[in-house]
């Protein structure tokens, strides 16, 4: 039985590491994986979409397209959405 990693997979499917594709496809799932983690915490505190949006001064659908797919994002907004909209702190960490 031949048995494969999950980075082998990825490996095969999607590219080795450092290619175009991979590291684009990467990068779209962070996007994503922040949009869904401003939507939990906007959830655990009981906040609306809409509620969130008039704390920092933008659209409600700013804050659906944000949730969704994270893209485009700055790290202004970011913070915003953090600390002015949540009441959270950010921590952004760099793996280099």
């Amino acid at each position: 039985m031949n048995v494969k990693t999950f980075e082998q997979v990825k490996d095969e499917v999607i590219g080795l590491r450092g290619t175009e594709r991979r590291d684009a496809l990467e990068r779209e799932l962070e996007a994503l994986r922040l949009g869904i983690q401003i939507r939990n915490a906007r959830e655990k505190q009981n906040i609306t979409q809409e509620e969130l949006a008039e704390r920092i001064d933008k659209k409600r659908t700013f804050i659906s397209r944000i949730e969704n797919d994270g893209s485009n994002l700055t790290i202004k907004t970011l913070i915003d959405i953090v600390e002015k909209g949540l009441g959270g702190k950010l921590t952004i960490s760099i793996d280099a």
